[in-house]
């Protein structure tokens, strides 16, 4: 069996080719599909999902160009204007160059971020193509996500790295409940993710064991996936010990691990 990895990002100081804001700070300078491939192959992983940083905005090159270099062992959840009066045109073209979803982040409007109209027809049009709507936010932001999966329930919904809830602050049940709740709507996913940052931030992450069960007992591991948060995982800790977790740890059939680490990913964002 071989796996998904569902969330890493690249980037490059190359910004003539690839136009990008403020990345000269970055650590690494420079994180591209060689170097992913190179930590994520020993582990298992060969295929793998982008996430586009908002240093590049809508401008989506770096992914799609990666996409077509790589075909069949790259996915990408890319990003829109929202602000935009070509959403649909948008989505619709990125989806031709192999873009399956779509990153929106709250700001600092956290209560009311998801109350604009380009959001609206962004998860409108996203129900028509069935690519999926990838928030990500704190708990704060989550009944936000649940207003809109209410409204548009027909639209896919894959929350990134468990809402942090466990980031900020420890886990708690309010928090955690807040996440399940979500389940009741059939179409939303979540990402086992960004373990690296969560709970004790200490490998090999058992103290988040507990959590990610509870968020397996809610959802089902058909609609669980597991991310690295690449580049910033290797970087702080081994690929290794994120996947491990997921792999080795919580417990999992073969068949739940194989629904997580790849049927439930491909499912999405190989079509």
């Amino acid at each position: 069996m071989t796996w998904i990895d569902t969330h890493i990002h690249i980037w490059t100081q190359d910004t003539k080719k690839y136009p990008g804001s403020d990345l000269e700070d970055f650590e690494p300078k420079e994180f591209m599909p060689e170097d992913i491939l190179r930590h994520a192959k020993p582990s298992g992983v060969s295929r793998i999902v982008m996430v586009q940083i908002g240093n590049y905005g809508p401008d989506n090159s770096i992914l799609t160009d990666t996409i077509k270099r790589f075909p069949g062992v790259f996915g990408g959840i890319g990003q829109v204007d929202h602000d935009g009066e070509t959403i649909e045109s948008d989505m619709k073209g990125l989806l031709e160059q192999g873009i399956t979803g779509f990153r929106i982040g709250a700001g600092s409007d956290v209560e009311t971020w998801l109350q604009h109209p380009g959001y609206e027809q962004m998860f409108k049009v996203a129900a028509q193509t069935g690519q999926a709507i990838c928030p990500i936010t704190h708990p704060p932001g989550v009944p936000e996500i649940d207003r809109m999966c209410g409204e548009y329930p027909d639209t896919t919904v894959v929350i990134d790295h468990m809402t942090r809830l466990a980031e900020m602050q420890p886990a708690n049940d309010h928090n955690i409940d807040q996440l399940c709740a979500l389940s009741r709507f059939p179409n939303v996913y979540v990402k086992i993710s960004r373990l690296h940052s969560q709970g004790k931030k200490t490998p090999p992450y058992e103290d988040l064991i507990p959590v990610v069960n509870r968020i397996i007992d809610a959802f089902g591991p058909d609609r669980l996936m597991w991310g690295s948060d690449s580049p910033y995982q290797v970087v702080l800790a081994t690929y290794e010990d994120s996947i491990s977790l997921v792999r080795d740890k919580l417990g999992l059939s073969d068949t739940d691990k194989q629904k997580i680490l790849n049927d439930t990913p491909a499912k999405l964002f190989f079509k």
